[in-house]
């Protein structure tokens, strides 16, 4: 199995740049540039995202939102107050100050810009809020699909429910599961070595999950980011995309002591012991 790092391998031929620009203490702010003109998604906070375009000489020219978390909206004022772009974000959620500002998006709609050059549809991906939204790119210059999933799919895990329930969660997981296998997965947190932790006491005789979090845990040593990760690789190892699996149920029995009567039940009974594991 391809790691992710060797799926992102695959659109190195292509023109534009796909950065995770850190900000807080573990989030990422996805920006996508065509070498000039730059969009960011989720821009909690305005000043890495300013700093990182200062330093590339990029311009700003759109901002993409898929929930309304402070940590994902809280420096969009501050970047329109530089520069009036248009902002894109959920048709379900209110976003307070900033609603006057945003065009309303849910699934099934187009997003199209034209510099950098972005043709993408939105995904409803409900769960983690009561409106989340991705975008999927079908294609970049090399034919390489991209989605930017915010906080409903992590590397090795999902969002926790704050609005949504664990059905919605588990349809919205399903719809991005069957995105294209090598997708690069843009999520919003560096999440990735706490979340191999819990999906080895899930599923502890996968081999993919026990080399990823080897090659993890090199690439946080040397301070890389652990994304993009992909569709496929999400498949073989995120125990919440794999719930219906024999091994992944046999190992919830073992651990809560209770029977898992199905997928569903398997992930509510997964994802409650994420939101208490340590």
């Amino acid at each position: 199995m391809k790691s992710p790092l060797e799926y992102a391998r695959s659109s190195d031929t292509c023109a534009y740049e796909y950065v995770p620009v850190p900000a807080f203490e573990d989030n990422y702010i996805w920006v996508v540039s065509d070498g000039r003109n730059a969009v960011a998604v989720d821009p909690g906070d305005a000043a890495p995202v300013r700093a990182y375009l200062a330093k590339r000489g990029w311009r700003l020219v759109a901002i993409l939102l898929t929930h309304h978390h402070n940590d994902h909206v809280g420096g969009v004022a501050d970047l329109l107050a530089d520069a009036r772009v248009p902002v894109y974000g959920p048709a379900g959620e209110a976003l307070g100050p900033l609603d006057a500002f945003v065009t309303r998006v849910k699934g099934g709609d187009a997003v199209h810009l034209e510099a950098p050059a972005l043709d993408l549809t939105v995904l409803d991906v409900p769960g983690h809020t009561r409106g989340h939204i991705a975008y999927f790119q079908a294609a970049d210059a090399a034919g390489t699909p991209h989605v930017f999933c915010g906080d409903t799919l992590f590397a090795c895990g999902c969002g926790r429910l704050f609005e949504g329930t664990p059905a919605q969660m588990l349809d919205s997981l399903d719809a991005l599961a069957a995105l294209p296998g090598d997708t690069h997965v843009h999520c919003a947190h560096e999440y990735t070595l706490s979340n191999i932790r819990f999906a080895l006491a899930c599923d502890p005789d996968n081999a993919d999950l026990r080399d990823w979090s080897r090659e993890a845990a090199a690439l946080r040593e040397r301070g890389v980011p652990t994304l993009p990760t992909t569709i496929a690789h999400e498949r073989a190892v995120n125990p919440f995309l794999r719930a219906g699996d024999a091994a992944v149920q046999a190992a919830l029995t073992e651990a809560l002591h209770e029977s898992v009567p199905d997928r569903l039940a398997a992930f509510a009974m997964m994802r409650e012991w994420k939101n208490r594991f340590r």
